[in-house]
Protein backbone atom coordinates (compact mmCIF):
# COMPACT_ATOMS: atom_id res chain seq x y z
CA UNK A 1 0.00 0.00 0.00
CA UNK A 2 1.04 3.30 -0.42
CA UNK A 3 -0.57 6.69 0.27
CA UNK A 4 0.50 9.98 -0.49
CA UNK A 5 0.06 13.15 2.22
CA UNK A 6 0.20 16.44 0.92
CA UNK A 7 3.38 17.85 -1.29
CA UNK A 8 6.09 15.93 0.86
CA UNK A 9 4.75 12.56 0.21
CA UNK A 10 5.22 10.32 3.46
CA UNK A 11 5.34 6.89 1.72
CA UNK A 12 4.85 3.85 3.61
CA UNK A 13 3.49 0.25 3.25
CA UNK A 14 2.97 -3.08 4.29
CA UNK A 15 4.68 -6.04 3.12
CA UNK A 16 3.51 -9.55 2.92
CA UNK A 17 6.30 -10.16 5.88
CA UNK A 18 3.87 -7.75 7.96
CA UNK A 19 6.22 -5.47 8.36
CA UNK A 20 5.80 -1.62 8.00
CA UNK A 21 8.07 0.50 5.81
CA UNK A 22 8.56 3.86 6.10
CA UNK A 23 10.52 5.53 3.39
CA UNK A 24 13.87 3.58 3.70
CA UNK A 25 13.29 2.64 7.56
CA UNK A 26 11.74 -0.42 8.58
CA UNK A 27 9.40 -1.03 11.40
CA UNK A 28 7.75 -4.26 12.98
CA UNK A 29 4.16 -4.23 12.80
CA UNK A 30 3.51 -4.33 16.17
CA UNK A 31 4.70 -0.96 16.67
CA UNK A 32 2.47 0.22 13.66
CA UNK A 33 -0.25 -1.10 15.61
CA UNK A 34 0.72 1.47 18.75
CA UNK A 35 1.21 4.49 16.06
CA UNK A 36 -2.97 5.13 16.80
CA UNK A 37 -1.99 8.10 18.91
CA UNK A 38 0.46 9.03 16.12
CA UNK A 39 -2.60 10.83 14.10
CA UNK A 40 -5.83 9.65 14.84
CA UNK A 41 -7.90 10.69 12.04
CA UNK A 42 -11.61 9.42 13.36
CA UNK A 43 -14.79 8.12 11.56
CA UNK A 44 -16.50 11.83 12.68
CA UNK A 45 -12.93 13.65 11.75
CA UNK A 46 -13.41 12.06 8.15
CA UNK A 47 -16.89 12.43 7.70
CA UNK A 48 -16.03 16.06 8.69
CA UNK A 49 -13.06 17.02 6.62
CA UNK A 50 -15.17 15.48 3.47
CA UNK A 51 -17.89 17.16 4.08
CA UNK A 52 -16.19 20.54 4.74
CA UNK A 53 -14.45 19.90 1.02
CA UNK A 54 -18.09 19.16 -0.57
CA UNK A 55 -19.51 22.20 0.73
CA UNK A 56 -16.70 24.48 -0.66
CA UNK A 57 -16.96 22.71 -4.03
CA UNK A 58 -20.75 23.71 -4.17
CA UNK A 59 -20.19 27.11 -3.35
CA UNK A 60 -22.91 28.75 -0.85
CA UNK A 61 -25.18 26.22 -2.45
CA UNK A 62 -27.48 24.26 0.55
CA UNK A 63 -26.53 20.78 0.92
CA UNK A 64 -28.77 18.60 2.77
CA UNK A 65 -27.75 15.79 5.30
CA UNK A 66 -29.77 13.06 3.18
CA UNK A 67 -27.64 14.35 -0.07
CA UNK A 68 -23.80 14.51 1.56
CA UNK A 69 -24.65 10.93 3.79
CA UNK A 70 -25.69 9.71 0.37
CA UNK A 71 -22.89 11.24 -1.25
CA UNK A 72 -20.38 9.41 1.98
CA UNK A 73 -22.45 6.29 1.87
CA UNK A 74 -22.64 7.33 5.41
CA UNK A 75 -24.94 6.94 8.38
CA UNK A 76 -27.40 10.21 8.40
CA UNK A 77 -27.59 10.41 11.97
CA UNK A 78 -24.01 9.84 12.68
CA UNK A 79 -23.23 12.63 9.84
CA UNK A 80 -25.95 14.81 11.26
CA UNK A 81 -23.80 14.69 14.62
CA UNK A 82 -20.63 16.01 13.25
CA UNK A 83 -22.53 18.43 10.96
CA UNK A 84 -23.69 20.11 14.87
CA UNK A 85 -20.56 19.99 15.96
CA UNK A 86 -19.51 22.08 13.27
CA UNK A 87 -22.07 24.58 13.61
CA UNK A 88 -21.85 24.83 17.17
CA UNK A 89 -18.25 26.19 16.47
CA UNK A 90 -19.00 28.23 13.70
CA UNK A 91 -17.43 26.33 10.51
CA UNK A 92 -20.95 25.96 8.66
CA UNK A 93 -24.31 27.37 8.59
CA UNK A 94 -27.65 25.89 8.56
CA UNK A 95 -30.87 26.71 7.56
CA UNK A 96 -33.90 24.84 8.57
CA UNK A 97 -36.89 23.82 6.70
CA UNK A 98 -38.16 22.60 3.33
CA UNK A 99 -35.37 24.57 1.60
CA UNK A 100 -32.54 24.09 4.16
CA UNK A 101 -29.39 22.63 4.86
CA UNK A 102 -26.11 23.40 5.04
CA UNK A 103 -23.42 25.61 3.44
CA UNK A 104 -19.90 26.86 4.58
CA UNK A 105 -19.60 29.96 7.30
CA UNK A 106 -16.86 31.63 5.93
CA UNK A 107 -15.06 31.32 2.85
CA UNK A 108 -13.50 28.14 2.03
CA UNK A 109 -10.44 29.38 1.45
CA UNK A 110 -10.16 30.76 4.38
CA UNK A 111 -10.65 27.39 6.18
CA UNK A 112 -8.01 24.69 6.71
CA UNK A 113 -7.94 21.28 7.07
CA UNK A 114 -6.05 21.52 10.13
CA UNK A 115 -9.16 23.65 11.57
CA UNK A 116 -11.73 21.30 10.79
CA UNK A 117 -9.53 18.04 12.28
CA UNK A 118 -9.28 20.06 15.61
CA UNK A 119 -13.12 21.36 15.57
CA UNK A 120 -13.51 17.30 15.55
CA UNK A 121 -10.73 16.05 17.78
CA UNK A 122 -9.31 18.50 19.77
CA UNK A 123 -5.69 20.13 19.09
CA UNK A 124 -3.62 18.10 16.92
CA UNK A 125 -1.11 16.23 19.17
CA UNK A 126 2.66 16.58 18.87
CA UNK A 127 3.19 12.50 19.68
CA UNK A 128 6.87 11.81 20.59
CA UNK A 129 6.73 8.35 21.69
CA UNK A 130 4.07 5.43 20.66
CA UNK A 131 4.07 4.58 24.43
CA UNK A 132 2.76 8.00 25.30
CA UNK A 133 6.15 8.74 28.31
CA UNK A 134 9.71 7.65 26.92
CA UNK A 135 10.99 4.73 28.29
CA UNK A 136 14.08 4.30 25.94
CA UNK A 137 17.69 4.28 27.80
CA UNK A 138 19.14 5.93 25.04
CA UNK A 139 19.44 9.54 23.84
CA UNK A 140 16.99 8.74 20.93
CA UNK A 141 14.27 7.25 20.31
CA UNK A 142 14.31 3.61 18.38
CA UNK A 143 12.73 4.86 15.56
CA UNK A 144 15.31 7.81 15.07
CA UNK A 145 12.82 11.30 13.82
CA UNK A 146 10.04 9.41 12.41
CA UNK A 147 7.10 10.36 14.70
CA UNK A 148 8.67 14.05 14.44
CA UNK A 149 8.90 13.72 11.15
CA UNK A 150 5.34 12.44 10.19
CA UNK A 151 3.95 14.73 13.35
CA UNK A 152 5.63 17.88 11.31
CA UNK A 153 4.51 16.63 7.97
CA UNK A 154 1.14 16.15 8.80
CA UNK A 155 0.31 19.42 10.75
CA UNK A 156 1.87 21.34 8.03
CA UNK A 157 -0.51 19.32 5.56
CA UNK A 158 -3.43 20.10 7.33
CA UNK A 159 -2.75 23.82 8.35
CA UNK A 160 -1.19 24.57 5.09
CA UNK A 161 -4.31 23.16 3.47
CA UNK A 162 -7.27 25.16 2.94
CA UNK A 163 -10.59 23.50 1.64
CA UNK A 164 -10.71 25.91 -1.48
CA UNK A 165 -7.65 23.83 -2.62
CA UNK A 166 -9.29 20.32 -2.74
CA UNK A 167 -12.89 21.11 -4.01
CA UNK A 168 -12.04 19.53 -7.46
CA UNK A 169 -12.02 16.36 -5.29
CA UNK A 170 -15.63 16.41 -5.76
CA UNK A 171 -15.87 17.06 -9.55
CA UNK A 172 -18.90 19.37 -10.59
CA UNK A 173 -20.83 20.69 -8.12
CA UNK A 174 -24.65 19.13 -8.30
CA UNK A 175 -25.84 23.15 -9.93
CA UNK A 176 -23.01 22.64 -12.74
CA UNK A 177 -24.25 19.35 -13.83
CA UNK A 178 -28.02 20.46 -13.25
CA UNK A 179 -27.13 23.24 -15.81
CA UNK A 180 -24.87 21.21 -18.21
CA UNK A 181 -28.13 18.81 -18.58
CA UNK A 182 -30.60 21.25 -19.50
CA UNK A 183 -28.46 22.29 -21.82
CA UNK A 184 -28.14 19.07 -23.36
Amino acid sequence: MRVGLGKKNIVWGLDKRRTMWYSSTIIPLSIVMNMGNLLKISEAASLALHTMVYLAANDGRLATTHEIADLLRVSESHLAKVLQRLAKVGLVDSTRGPKGGFCLARSGDDISLLEVYEAIEGPLADTVCLLGEPVCRGEECILGGLLGTVNRQAREYLAGTTLADLTDVYGRTQDEKAQNDNQD
